[in-house]
């Protein structure tokens, strides 16, 4: 059955790929774009907003993202993350665009989250001016809103800096764990809403600026201005170091030194042999990590369990090849009838699932892997 599941998902990516050429060539043969989305309005019967958004996207593939609308004909990608990469590079000129979708061609097989990540950092490389730029106008954008939901409940949100925000979820959930241990009424989801709706309307009149500990990655050279690469801020993904530099720098935080390999961009291995990893070997494996280390998820790796892959029980040695990052959740998974976890060097692991299938997954690495030319000058 799962076969047949990924060879009708092939199928249905190639007629979705098909549906786009073919409003590409309607809308270069039949009109104005007014005329167009008054026809595919009538035919498909749906809202004006909508056919002007299939136009839009089918001819942004078919004219600037050849490499991707090929990647939705093999079922290398699905219709979603097709308009992932089409709606990102919208603020990219037509040069740039098609640089991005040549630098995608092989990045594509992600999730979307992870696809995100990638799409940003690709923006990034080809128009790096711009993209700093529009991050920092991005935060001039910053705002609450108040959206009233059914059932008596509404849904407050906070347009705000990425590390502003995972600084905030870090403390709530820090909290809600702590009250948790002695509340059991409360989940810990509920326990998160509770204390933020406490804090807020107490910090009316103070300051109201808990702290906590979030995980920003920063490559030593860029922090010394010898190179420009962004910051990595865990659960969200790249940032560009300027806009955070003066938070970087605030005399209130702490610093790790995180000793990468130079060919990888990953961590080097140390090892432990006891049940329980030490302080400094339990962060170096969230560190590692980032995340919760199964794939699609992306629960920041300071909240996770670390887990024995190879279990202690049975020999497995409390080393950093054999422990990993999981969030609860996926750390129960490995329990369940058919999932089998196996280790190997840098994080990776793979994973055989109940139908039969093998995947293999690795974190990324802190930093693209170091060319000659990319040193330093001497001193």
């Amino acid at each position: 059955m799962l076969d047949d599941i990924t060879s009708l998902h092939t199928d249905i990516c190639r007629l979705y790929a098909h549906y786009e050429r073919t409003i590409a060539e309607f809308a270069a043969s039949a009109g104005s774009r007014r005329s167009i989305a008054a026809e595919l309005v009538l035919a498909l019967r749906m809202d004006k907003p909508q056919a002007e958004r299939e136009i839009s996207h089918a001819q942004t593939l078919v004219d600037r993202l050849p490499h991707t609308l090929a990647a939705l004909e093999t079922g290398e990608i699905d219709r979603r993350k097709a308009f992932q990469v089409v709606e990102a590079t919208n603020v990219l000129d037509d040069d740039q665009a098609r640089q991005a979708d040549e630098l995608l061609a092989n990045r594509l097989e992600k999730t979307p989250r992870n696809l995100s990540r990638a799409i940003q950092r690709v923006i990034r490389a080809v128009d790096r001016e711009g993209y700093d730029a529009r991050c920092a106008k991005k935060r001039q954008d910053r705002k609450v809103t108040l959206t009233p939901q059914d059932h008596g409940m509404s849904t407050l949100s906070a347009n705000i800096p990425c590390e502003v925000a995972s600084a905030i979820y870090g403390s709530l959930t820090d909290a809600a764990r702590a009250m948790r241990k002695i509340d059991k009424t409360r989940t810990t989801d509920q326990l998160r809403a509770d204390i933020l709706a406490e804090r807020l309307l107490a910090a009316a009149n103070g300051d109201g600026n808990p702290r906590t500990h979030v995980y920003v990655y920063v490559d030593l050279l860029s922090l010394l201005r010898l190179n420009n690469d962004p910051a990595y801020l865990a659960g969200y993904g790249d940032v560009p170091l300027e806009v955070i530099r003066e938070r970087l720098f605030n005399p209130a935080n702490t610093w790790s030194r995180l000793i990468t390999d130079p060919d990888t961009g990953q961590l080097l291995s140390v090892g432990r042999t006891k049940y329980r990893p030490p302080a400094d070997l339990d962060e170096f494996v969230r560190v590692r990590a980032r995340t919760c280390e199964e794939p699609g998820c992306n629960q920041p790796a300071q909240y996770a369990d670390i887990d024995h892959i190879h279990d202690w029980a049975t020999g497995g040695e409390t080393s950093a090849d054999n422990l990993h990052g999981k969030c609860r959740h996926d750390h129960l998974l490995k329990n369940e009838p058919g999932w089998k976890y196996t280790t190997g060097p840098n994080g990776v692991t793979i994973i055989n699932t109940p139908s039969g299938r093998t995947y293999t997954t690795a974190p990324e690495p802190l930093h693209e892997p170091r060319q000659p030319e990319d040193d330093p000058p001497p001193f």
